[in-house]
């Protein structure tokens, strides 16, 4: 009879979370609260698998399980509840039915949650096998994403919408989108977009990058292409979300990637281009005419996939609006793009970090600031701002910006703190790009990672989003075993 195992157990239950990441809005989480939105199915899984992380911790079996990156967040999350306790002392007037210590205790269960991924991740990532086991896992969800995804696009647009919406009720608090836009197992598009971003992505552009694979087999060569296609794909879901933050943070986290980490993937590509152009003795005319065929091909193929992405993203206006308003003033530009709203949240919520710069007004406070401070540009003409500002209205406001709410709720303290984190992790990503092909690789998506990480914080605030913490404690986890493996 095998013997149990606390590591096969740990192993199961981290697989779990892992395949269950992208329901991020699961309709059965008793606990969370009607209005909360992000409700990770994941922490089913994860609840059970904490506990047991720290019995292999008691008995030595995790030898790591304290990098530095977990003392800044020991100090910032320090920061926070002090900030908080002085946020208790403002007494903030209620606002809808909410008072300052149910928004309180509601933001220290997210950030908890949020540094509970970290944590984990951090834990079950102490070897390049534990990475690759993670990486396997995590892609296996993408998949299933993907795949219903797919199932959405292709649904909406022959018009299945009605049974589509079912499905999609039966395991979100949220259905579809009235538009065509998908949005997977999320809440909604822009999640979808942010998932890919900032979960799967780091690793299939690494891959790619570093020519290492986590699918290889020497029976199953076929497996080397998984990858690749499973990277084409996800770049097609971000394309179907429509959604305009997804596609900046990809294409951004994308060039600062390529211009830190690929510099000897583009050097090797530039050879072997410009090499079948090359007459070569050696060879015959025929095959010097392959070569170069195959060049010119290859060339037209991405010209005209650049082409068809442009005028499929050109033919939805939510996007083309960038380039096509003609306002001059920023604000009203603003607001002719559809982004006046969250530029008016985050604005409004700032006058409490202009009132307490130093300490903040703790944890789940700076919606208590933003009805009051409304800036006039956003009152007329914006039916979002009008609806949530009505009396009818229960709805409470959140600055909808991550760093906007650390300055207002943590302080210069707790932002500097975050933004110290930030800073090791990816000074702790730099340091890997002198090590092996399998610490290159964790560096680049580590580097994916935190640049799209970091973009995100721009239109989200919820510390409670697993992908914001995800990849940042594999990278933290697995680094300490890359750094001794060089030395």
């Amino acid at each position: 009879m095998p013997r149990f195992s606390l590591s096969a157990l740990s192993r199961s239950l981290w697989a779990l979370v892992l395949v269950t990441l992208p329901v991020t809005s699961f309709r059965y989480l008793p606990f969370m609260g009607a209005g909360t939105t992000v409700r990770p199915l994941a922490l089913y899984p994860l609840a059970i698998l904490l506990p047991v992380l720290l019995i292999q911790i008691k008995r030595g079996e995790i030898k790591r399980p304290w990098p530095g990156a977990l003392t800044i967040l020991l100090a910032f999350l320090l920061a926070a509840l002090a900030a908080t306790a002085f946020g208790a002392t403002l007494a903030p007037i209620e606002l809808r039915g909410v008072d300052f210590y149910d928004r309180a205790l509601r933001a220290i269960i997210t950030l908890v949650i949020g540094l509970s991924f970290f944590i984990a991740a951090v834990w079950m990532n102490q070897s390049e096998a534990d990475l690759k086991f993670s990486v396997r896992w995590l892609l296996l969800g993408l998949v299933f994403d993907l795949l219903w995804g797919a199932v959405q696009f292709f649904g909406l647009n022959s018009g299945h919408r009605q049974q589509l919406l079912k499905i999609q009720q039966l395991f979100s608090v949220r259905g579809l989108v009235k538009n065509k836009r998908i949005s997977g197992f999320a809440y909604e598009p822009s999640w979808l977009a942010g998932q890919i971003a900032t979960l799967y992505l780091p690793w299939l552009v690494a891959g790619l990058l570093m020519r290492y694979r986590v699918f290889s087999s020497a029976k199953l060569s076929v497996l080397k292409w998984l990858e690749p296609l499973l990277l084409l794909a996800a770049l097609a879901g971000v394309l179907m979300t429509y959604s305009r933050s997804g596609l900046f943070v990809v294409g951004l986290a994308g060039v600062v990637t390529f211009a830190l980490t690929g510099g000897e993937t583009v050097s090797a590509f530039k050879s072997w281009f410009l090499a079948g152009f090359r007459p070569d003795e050696a060879k015959s005319r025929w095959s010097t005419i392959q070569a170069t065929g195959s060049r010119v091909v290859l060339l037209i193929l991405v010209v005209a996939i650049l082409a068809g992405v442009s005028v499929f993203l050109a033919d939805k206006g939510y996007i083309a609006t960038f380039f096509k308003s003609e306002k001059t003033n920023l604000f009203e530009y603003a607001v002719d793009v559809y982004l006046g709203p969250r530029l008016a949240y985050a604005t409004a919520a700032l006058t409490g970090f202009q009132a307490h710069p130093l300490t903040g007004t703790g944890l789940g406070a700076s919606g208590f600031w933003i009805y009051q401070n409304m800036p006039d540009w956003v009152l007329a003409g914006v039916p979002e701002i009008s609806e949530q500002m009505a009396p009818s209205s229960n709805l409470y406001p959140n600055p909808k910006n991550l760093y906007v709410r650390l300055l207002t709720e943590t302080g210069l303290i707790g932002f500097a703190l975050f933004m110290v984190f930030y800073l090791a992790l990816f000074a702790e990503a730099l340091s890997l790009l002198r090590g092996s092909d399998a610490s290159r690789w964790l560096a680049a998506a580590g580097i994916f990672a935190l640049a799209a990480v970091v973009l995100m914080g721009v239109s989200q605030d919820s510390f409670a989003m697993p992908e914001m913490w995800l990849n940042l404690g594999m990278l933290a986890g697995a680094r300490g075993f890359f750094m001794r493996q060089s030395r």
